[in-house]
């Protein structure tokens, strides 16, 4: 069994590490990895037993299991051997949607498909890249704001604590929470989801609620869409409190859907002068109106800044954590040494692709 991963150079996250290779050789694979895939981490893997780095094209031709980080082109998955497996993030619920219809027998996997549940914790991708982006938005702040984070006493007089504000309490804006509670700031903490609650207010953080959300248990972790009612009292409680907001931190995603915007514009331009927004939700347009995906903008004295691969600024942790994952992930498939695709397995068949 032959598994093979590729350099990705727009995402340069390395999706193997020496403990990972080791488990996949223990169970009787052999490992082909890009040249230029750990370059990221400054790793060497030549030196690995099982493992041969090589050329794309080797890889894509001969692997039985094939991984990249960013989606392969179709003429490259054209060129996969016959049954082979192909994994990477395809991110599903985008209108632009890579499928390779027409091609032949291959078998697609999405790792942002894997089921959020209990059971596939350990492969949840998106859970470990939040965790990391949660933390560095609020070091990204915490620098970018000309004031303190924390209250402080000093000769010449004292200043209060700045006051953060978290909007969506997944994965990012629970640690998020708590690395702003680390650096001393006051924090509230705004999300749909009313089970959240003991979770945010377990942190430190005051909780700020809307009476009238919809919650729904199938909908992976991710917010559901809210009626015009609730709507409004959120726009009124989340412009009241964003104008005493020193930072604000926004997480909110809707599965399948753009980003609903949380902050307009008016609500910006009644903010305190040197507050920073840092907008997680910018690849699915912002929760921001004024956000400019991977961009930092002033907006009458608020910096605005979109990112949502703030997991790159931990390139070594995040190229651990990606690699465990992938690792569990593909270990469900193997079985005695062959690939064993088990369809009643939800796991497999929630991240299955194609051909559905």
């Amino acid at each position: 069994m032959k598994i093979g991963f590729l350099n990705t150079p727009d995402d340069q996250r390395c999706p193997v590490s020496v403990k990972t290779i080791k488990k996949y050789v223990d169970k009787g694979a052999q490992i082909f990895i890009e040249h230029g895939t750990s370059d990221s981490i400054s790793e060497d893997f030549s030196f690995a037993e099982g493992v041969e780095i090589t050329d794309r094209a080797s890889i894509i031709s001969g692997a039985d299991i094939i991984y990249s980080n960013n989606p392969m082109t179709e003429d490259e998955v054209k060129s996969a051997k016959s049954g082979a497996m192909v994994i990477s993030s395809y991110n599903k619920f985008k209108p632009d949607d890579v499928i390779y219809e027409g091609t032949h027998d291959i078998q697609v996997f999405s790792l942002d498909m894997i089921p959020r549940t209990t059971l596939a914790q350990s492969m949840d991708v998106l859970s470990s890249m939040a965790s990391i982006a949660g933390y560095k938005a609020v070091l990204l702040a915490a620098d970018k704001l000309p004031r303190y984070f924390p209250m402080m006493m000093t000769a010449a007089g004292t200043i209060k604590p700045s006051t953060v504000l978290i909007l969506g309490a997944g994965v990012a804006g629970l640690q998020a929470i708590a690395t702003s509670r680390k650096l001393g700031a006051r924090v509230e903490a705004f999300d749909v989801r009313k089970a959240v609650k003991e979770e945010v207010q377990s942190l430190g953080a005051k909780f700020v609620e809307v009476e009238g959300s919809k919650d729904d248990k199938d909908a992976g972790g991710y917010a559901v869409e809210q009626t015009e009612e609730y709507k409004r009292k959120q726009k009124e409680k989340i412009h009241e409190r964003a104008a005493n907001a020193d930072v604000i931190i926004t997480t909110a995603q809707l599965r399948g859907r753009p980003a609903p915007i949380l902050i307009t514009k008016e609500m910006v331009e009644d903010m305190k002068f040197g507050s920073v927004i840092i907008d997680m939700a910018s690849s699915t347009g912002g929760n921001c109106e004024l956000t400019q995906d991977e961009k930092e903008i002033n907006h009458n004295g608020i910096t605005i800044i979109g990112n949502s691969y703030l997991f790159n600024k931990a390139m070594i942790d995040a190229s651990e954590l990606l690699a465990n994952n992938i690792h569990d992930f593909i270990a469900t498939f193997l079985k005695e040494g062959n690939i064993d695709i088990d369809m009643e397995n939800e796991i497999i068949s929630g991240s299955k692709i194609y051909p559905k």
